[in-house]
C-alpha cells in the first residue's frame, strides 16, 4: 500500500496539468438540463482511452414511471444518454461504484458573473466556470483516480464502475436509471462539492406549489376584497413555525455545524395582474427539507397537516383553503452509518493522504445518493473536492489542488477497497 501510494501521488504530481486541461474541456461545454450530450461524449472519449467497458443509453421516462422513486417533470431524454464505464476486477474483491454527475445548473443572470461562465479560466490556483465545483471537478477526480491505477499497472480484485449521469439537479432520473439497469455495488462514493468533508448522511428535499384564493376588489375599495398576498403571509407563517418545530427534532450530532439542519424554503411567489386590483390567487413554490431516516411520505403529511389546521383558526380557509402539489423534483435522504466498513477505510486512507482525519457532517442538501442507498443496496459516502460556498453561484471555482487529492484519496480506496490483484482475499460478509 505504502508503494502504491507513493505511485499513484507521484503520477498525480506529473500529470496535473493534463488533469487541469480535461477540467477546462468539461467546463467549457454548457451541460444545463437538455444540453447534456457534448460534455458527455467528453466522458465517452475520456473512458474509451482508457480502455473501461463502456455502456451508454438513453433513459426510458416509460419504464422509470413505474418506479416509485421516480419523480420528474423531464419529458424527454432523448439525445443526451447516461454513461458507465466498469474497469474489471480479477476476481474476489469488494465492488465500487463512482458516481458523478455531468448536468449543470442554469448560469443565472449573465451580468453578475465577471467572466464568461464556460469559460474554464485558471487564476490563482483555481478554475471557474459553471460546473467546476458542482461537480466536474469531483468527475475529474474520479477519472483520474481510475487514470492512474490504468497507467500505473494497478490491478484491482473488485470492481471499479463509473458513471456519468444526467438529470442529478433535477431529481436523480439519471441515477435511477443506472440502478434499475443493474449498477449496484458494495461501496459507493459520490464526489459531490464538501470541501473534502464527509457526508455519510444526506438531507432529501421536496418541491411544493401552494395555491391560496382571494376574493378580487378594486384597490380603491380594497375592504371589499381578500388579499391573497394577505393570505399568503399566513401561509408562511405556519411554514416557518412547522420548520422551527422539525428542527427542533433534530438531535444528530453531525448537524451541529448546520443552523437549520432541514430547511423549509420559499424560493417563489407570485401574485396578481394589476395594481390597483386586490389579487385573488397567490402562489408560493419552495423546498421541504427531509431529515436522514425520515420517510418522504411523513414530511409531506406535515406540510399538508398545517394548511389543513388554518380552518381551524381562519375561516376564510375554512370556506376556501389552500391546496398543496408536490411537483418538479425531490431527492430522498440517505444515512450510512459511521462505523460502516466504508466510511472507516476511506476515513484511513484520508489521513494516510491527508495527515488529519476527515471532518465528519451531514449534508445541507439532497444527493443521488439516496436513490443509491435506498434502493440501490448500495451505501454511500458523499465526499468530493469542490467548495460548497461557489456551487450553484456566480463565478463558481474550484481549487485545483483539491482534486488531486481527492483523487489519491479515491484510488487508494479503490485498492483498499476492492483489493489488490494477488493481496489479501477481500469478503464482503466479514468487514
Amino acid at each position: 500500500m505504502i508503494e502504491a501510494q507513493k505511485q499513484i501521488h507521484l503520477w498525480l504530481k506529473e500529470n496535473k496539468e493534463h488533469g487541469e486541461r480535461f477540467l477546462q474541456r468539461l467546463v467549457q461545454e454548457n451541460s444545463v438540463r437538455g444540453n447534456e450530450n457534448k460534455a458527455q461524449a467528453i466522458i465517452i472519449e475520456k473512458c474509451r482511452e482508457l480502455g473501461l467497458s463502456l455502456d451508454i443509453w438513453e433513459i426510458n421516462r416509460d419504464q422509470l414511471k413505474q418506479h416509485p422513486f421516480f419523480f420528474a417533470n423531464r419529458e424527454d431524454f432523448a439525445g443526451n444518454p447516461n454513461v458507465a464505464a466498469v474497469l474489471s476486477g480479477s476476481g474476489g474483491g469488494r465492488s465500487l461504484l463512482l458516481n458523478g454527475h455531468i448536468d449543470v445548473v442554469p448560469e443565472g443572470n449573465l451580468s453578475d458573473w465577471t467572466m464568461d461562465p464556460y469559460s474554464g479560466n485558471i487564476k490563482d490556483g483555481k478554475l471557474f466556470g459553471r460546473g467546476a465545483s458542482d461537480m466536474k471537478g469531483g468527475t475529474v477526480s474520479l477519472l483520474l483516480a481510475i487514470e492512474a491505477l490504468k497507467k500505473l499497472g494497478i490491478r484491482l480484485k473488485g470492481d471499479l464502475i463509473f458513471q456519468s449521469v444526467i438529470e442529478e439537479e433535477s431529481g436523480g432520473a439519471g441515477t435511477l436509471s443506472a440502478v434499475i439497469r443493474g449498477y449496484k455495488a458494495d461501496g459507493a462514493i459520490i464526489p459531490e462539492p464538501t470541501d473534502m468533508k464527509f457526508f455519510p448522511k444526506q438531507q432529501g428535499s421536496m418541491w411544493f406549489k401552494i395555491n391560496i384564493q382571494g376574493k378580487a376588489a378594486h384597490g380603491g375599495t380594497r375592504y371589499h376584497g381578500v388579499s391573497a398576498i394577505d393570505k399568503a403571509y399566513e401561509v408562511i407563517h405556519v411554514i416557518k413555525e412547522l420548520e422551527a418545530n422539525r428542527n427542533k427534532r433534530i438531535t444528530d450530532p453531525l448537524y451541529d455545524g448546520i443552523p437549520i439542519p432541514i430547511p423549509i424554503n420559499i424560493g417563489k411567489i407570485y401574485s396578481g395582474t394589476w395594481p390597483s386590483s386586490v389579487p385573488d390567487l397567490a402562489i408560493i413554490e419552495g423546498r421541504m427539507g427531509v431529515a436522514p431516516g425520515e420517510k418522504m411520505f411523513n414530511a409531506e403529511k406535515e406540510l399538508e397537516g398545517v394548511l389543513e389546521q388554518l380552518k381551524q383558526s381562519d375561516r376564510w380557509f375554512r370556506d376556501y383553503p389552500p391546496s398543496i402539489e408536490w411537483f418538479g423534483a425531490r431527492w430522498h435522504p440517505a444515512e450510512v452509518d459511521l462505523d460502516n466498513p466504508l466510511i472507516e477505510t476511506t476515513s484511513s486512507v484520508y489521513k494516510k493522504v491527508t495527515g488529519q482525519l476527515p471532518i465528519i457532517e451531514a449534508s445541507p442538501w439532497g444527493t443521488d445518493g439516496g436513490i443509491l442507498t435506498e434502493w440501490g443496496d448500495t451505501p454511500v459516502l458523499v465526499f468530493g473536492p469542490g467548495a460548497a460556498e461557489a456551487a450553484h453561484h456566480t463565478d463558481e471555482y474550484i481549487d485545483l489542488q483539491a482534486i488531486f487529492v481527492a483523487a489519491e484519496v479515491i484510488a487508494l480506496t479503490a485498492i483498499e477497497w476492492c483489493g489488490l490483484e494477488g493481496g489479501p482475499t477481500s469478503d464482503p460478509g466479514n468487514d
